[in-house]
């Protein structure tokens, strides 16, 4: 199964909605400590996402608070239960948190930084080869926040290519984008991904279930390009030696491992 392309978020103190979320179809759903929960609902959240990892075959990663804030330490209590599929660091900018969390959860623990802040996109490279990331995440609307950016196309194009840059380098999966807030407007959320998915980001943040199927069609091959990619590993399988030609055209390696990546880009299913 490939990585996922669907990261969908869900707040952990709205305990009635983890079932529908793990029903979603998202390749991971997400459990929010951050963002999505008030001051005052931080320790109640915090006792809802442990009591559903706890239940049998739920898994599912968590967004704790970020490392300079008062929540964190018992936020990171959680990371040693079985259900913990992975831990997502909001406002990330050093590698000591990412290890810190390793060091709580007492295991291999995938982790993804989210990078929202001048700082954290500085630190990009370094946070991506930290031992025990999984891959890079962009928080997008922090990071226009912080930069003092008004728009989130062409605007937020380097941020964004610089995320695929150092996660190639660092071997890491294709990274996360951020969010389309426009929950009801299909049309900008499959422009959003497509876009994602032509710089080189393999999976978005969805807020919203009804995203979920939307995100995950814009990040499969079309259905010509799947019949494309079968045709050269079939003539890859039939000429072992010498030239290949496929469709009047010379194959090298690159293609044919290209067809593979495609291929294997239609395998994703919900994680459980």
């Amino acid at each position: 199964m490939t990585a996922p392309s669907t990261f969908l978020f869900v707040p952990g103190d709205r305990p009635e909605r983890f079932q529908k979320a793990s029903q979603s179809g998202a390749g991971m759903v997400v459990f929010d400590l951050e963002d999505a929960v008030g001051v005052g609902n931080k320790s109640a959240a915090r006792d809802h996402v442990a009591a559903a990892l706890a239940q049998a075959g739920m898994r599912a990663c968590v967004r704790i608070n970020g490392s300079e804030s008062e929540w964190f330490s018992d936020d990171c209590r959680l990371l040693d239960l079985p259900g913990v599929a992975a831990v997502m660091l909001p406002k990330a900018e050093e590698v000591a948190p990412v290890l810190a969390l390793q060091a709580a959860a007492g295991r291999s623990l995938p982790v993804i930084p989210i990078v929202e802040s001048a700082r954290g996109l500085e630190g990009a490279k370094e946070l991506a080869l930290a031992a025990g990331v999984q891959r890079l995440a962009f928080g997008s609307v922090d990071f226009q926040l912080d930069l003092g950016i008004e728009g989130g196309d062409e605007e937020l194009l380097y941020a964004r290519s610089r995320l695929v840059l150092v996660s190639r380098l660092a071997e890491r999966a294709a990274p996360i984008d951020g969010v389309t807030l426009a929950v009801a407007d299909a049309e900008r959320l499959q422009e959003d991904t497509l876009r994602a998915r032509r710089l080189g980001f393999g999976a978005k943040l969805c807020i919203h279930p009804v995203q979920v199927a939307t995100v995950k069609r814009c990040f499969l091959p079309d259905e010509q390009l799947v019949s494309w990619a079968k045709g050269v590993l079939e003539a890859a399988a039939a000429t072992p030696h010498g030239a290949i030609v496929f469709e009047g055209k010379l194959i090298d390696k690159p293609v044919v491992e290209h067809a593979r990546t495609i291929l294997g880009r239609t395998d994703e299913g919900p994680a459980r």
